[in-house]
Parts: structure tokens; sequence; C-alpha cells
């Protein structure tokens, strides 16, 4: 008696896999999800580079702020302390120390409110310079992520048209992708 043998779809496919390898559609699906990890890295650290940068920049503002309420303060202490000097000029003889002393206690504090000014300016420099600084990778790891992005859809328009040359294009974008994440924390 002969046997009679029925091979479904399944079948052939793994007979096919075991003598040729892979598919271009298995090449591409693990490529894709490949990428897809790196370009979820590549997001999140951007994200958060752009998070820091962002309270860098609040916290400039806040100092610039402070300085300028340190400013206003520095130039009401200075009308009164010239009101003051002026009271000492036109008032009576026996008042005019009494003027005079508060002259000069505005002219110390203004001294002091200046100062103080002076050092809320500087943080908010620094604390924009420090902002400055680190968003300069965002801008790096957004380009990146539109490589990668690129590289996905190559990838996915691959499988659809059996291009071999789109998968190269893919993998080209992938590469420019990568290098410039790399280039993102290097420079």
């Amino acid at each position: 008696m002969s046997e009679f043998h029925v091979h479904g779809a399944h079948d052939h496919e793994v007979e096919h896999q075991s003598q040729h390898g892979p598919g271009l559609a298995q090449q591409v699906a693990i490529f894709t999800a490949l990428l897809s990890t790196l370009g979820a890295i590549v997001s999140y650290q951007g994200g958060d580079t752009e998070t820091e940068a962002m309270l860098a920049k609040n916290e400039a503002v806040l100092q610039k702020s402070l300085a300028s309420d340190q400013w206003n303060y520095y130039q009401a202490t200075n009308t009164k302390g010239h009101l003051m000097e002026m009271a000492a000029n036109l008032a009576p003889p026996d008042k005019q120390e009494s003027y005079k002393k508060q002259a000069e206690k505005y002219k110390q504090q203004k001294e002091e409110l200046k100062v103080k000014a002076e050092e809320f300016d500087k943080k908010s420099e620094e604390a924009n310079t420090q902002s400055e600084h680190l968003l300069h990778p965002h801008h790096q790891l957004a380009r990146s992520m539109t490589f990668i992005q690129i590289a996905i859809s190559l990838a996915s328009i691959t499988v659809l048209t059996r291009k071999r040359w789109l998968f190269v294009a893919a993998g080209v974008s992938a590469f420019v992708g990568t290098v410039l994440w790399g280039m993102a924390w290097l420079l």
C-alpha cells in the first residue's frame, strides 16, 4: 500500500525556511523591532534633555525675576535717599541731622540691594547657559529619531513591495540615525 502525503502551506513554509533561511519579511520584522527599541530610547532621552533644559530655563526666569525685584527696591531706596538729602537741605538746622542719618541709612541699604540684585542676575545667566547646554543634545536626538522613523517606514514599504534596495535605504537611514544618536552625547 502506498502512502499519500499532503503538505499544507505551513509545512511548505517551514521546509522552505529550513532550505533557504529566513525570508525578507522576517529580516524586516527583526530590523523594525530593533529600530523601534532604539527609537524608544532616543525618544526618551530627547524628552528627558528637553525637560531638564526647561527646568533650567525656568530657574533662569525665576532668578531674573528676583533680580528685577531687587533692582526695583534699589531704585525705591535710592529715591528715598535723595528725598532725605533734599529734606536735610531744606529743613531747619535742628532737624537736618535726622534727615542726613536717614539718607545715610538708605545709601547703605541701596548698596546691599545692588549686591543682591547682581547675584540674582549672575545666577540667572548661569541657569540660562545651563539650559542652552542641556538643550544641545535634544536637537541631535530629534534628528536621530527622524532618521530612525524614516528607516522604519522604508522597511515597512520593503515588505509590501519586496524591493531589496528599499531595505538597503532603510539600513542607511538607520545607520545615520544611530550615528546622530551617538554624536548627541559626544559633542
